[in-house]
């Protein structure tokens, strides 16, 4: 029984993802664009590397996806709307610099990059550590300039 389990997880692990559509007014920026771009082909989780997953047409605008049979999918997604957790009393976190609001779902939990003139969003499981996240702030660091998070 626990192998059929761990067969259905992996099969669902594999293929083009399936991201839902939300708003992302800003999704076509040239800020977005300097992100996306620079986003590497695979990330490094607990020491693997994991390659970047084909989204499901349509696929939405800069969205990007790694995941494999061993991993659940990690997402980027840049130009996104502010959500409505994001208020002047919101507790963020710093990383390497850039600001940003954790917003838990379930088993996942999603970090939006708050500081920025775009807004970057990465969503993983819970239990996947802050390399990620790490990561993604040293680029967000290097290709956005930082802004006040309410001007």
């Amino acid at each position: 029984m626990r192998e059929e389990a761990e067969a259905a997880a992996a099969a669902r692990r594999t293929g083009p993802l399936a991201a839902a559509p939300i708003p992302a007014p800003e999704a076509q920026s040239p800020e977005c664009a300097s992100v996306m771009s620079a986003l590497p082909a695979a990330l490094t989780v607990e020491g693997t590397p994991v390659p970047r997953r084909p989204l499901a047409e349509p696929a939405p605008a800069a969205t990007v996806a790694w995941g494999d049979a061993g991993h659940d999918p990690i997402t980027v997604r840049c130009g996104i709307d502010a959500p409505a957790e994001l208020t002047p009393t919101s507790p963020l976190v710093e990383v390497s610099g850039v600001s940003w609001l954790e917003i838990n779902q379930g088993g996942d939990s999603s970090w939006l990059a708050v500081d920025r003139p775009v807004y970057v969003a990465l969503s993983a499981p819970a239990d996947i550590g802050t390399g990620p996240l790490q990561d993604l702030s040293n680029l967000i660091g290097q290709k956005l300039p930082e802004q006040p998070v309410f001007p």
